[in-house]
């Protein structure tokens, strides 16, 4: 008799992750990113989810490329951007994340006078896509102790989404110490502040990718923003980023 196959990371129904999403409320989520850029997410993921999604690290055939961040000078650690399709739970936070994201996009962009972001992830990769940015950016982060990534930007073309999110997959205190995730805001003719955020097992941070608006005397000014973590001081630490722009 035929072996059934094994449970893919399909696992947890879309329809309950999807429900996770919606039930956050996105109004303190909101408020959050206009006053500091970044805002902190309930866990989204279970236990098991967060599993599910750090095993397939070892699968290279999930992944389409490899990244040794102390080769390009990014830190110390690794990192793997997973190929198409994307695993269910990816795909389904990426879909689900970017409506309510996208209402904030739009009132960022109507406030800097620059283009506005389709309601659905589909009409915006469309966008991606036809201007040659067709290869998924969603990935997978692992460090070990001593590592750490640096203040960096995740821009992979010319069209980008303003906003994105993290989601640590390990468990702080437990499999890791350290690695605080960390964010530095450059305003204009004023010194950088940095918050440093730790973030629970299956828990997430929602962020401006390049730069936020902030209201000034004479209307709204950009605030340049990069984030990274810091150094792992013990055990490994995984996360998963999703990122809404495609890359070239």
């Amino acid at each position: 008799m035929m072996t059934p196959p094994a449970p893919s990371v399909a696992a947890p129904i879309a329809g309950d992750l999807a429900a996770r999403v919606g039930a956050v409320d996105w109004s303190r989520v909101d408020a959050s990113l206009d006053a500091n850029g970044f805002a902190p997410l309930p866990p989204l993921l279970t236990a098991s989810d967060c599993s599910a999604l750090a095993n397939l690290y070892a699968d290279d055939s999930r992944f389409r490329s490899r990244i040794d961040m102390q080769r390009f000078r990014f830190g110390v650690g690794e990192y793997k951007y997973f190929a198409a399709p994307l695993p269910d739970i990816v795909q389904t936070l990426r879909a689900s994340l970017y409506p309510p994201l996208a209402a904030t996009a739009n009132r960022w962009a109507r406030a800097l006078g620059t283009s506005t972001f389709p309601a659905s992830l589909d009409a915006f990769l469309t966008i991606c896509h036809k201007a040659g940015q067709r290869r998924p950016t969603p990935l997978l982060l692992s460090y070990a102790a001593g590592g750490y990534n640096c203040l960096h930007q995740d821009i992979y073309g010319d069209v980008a989404f303003p906003l994105q999110v993290v989601v640590v997959l390990s468990r702080r205190g437990v499999d890791y110490t350290g690695g605080e995730f960390l964010l530095v805001e450059q305003r204009p003719r004023a010194q950088s502040r940095g918050h440093a955020i730790a973030i629970e097992q299956g828990a997430a941070v929602v962020f401006a990718t390049r730069e936020r608006p902030a209201a000034g005397t004479r209307g709204a000014y950009r605030v340049v923003m990069r984030h990274g973590v810091s150094t792992i001081a013990s055990g490994t630490r995984m996360s998963l980023g999703i990122i809404f722009h495609d890359a070239k």
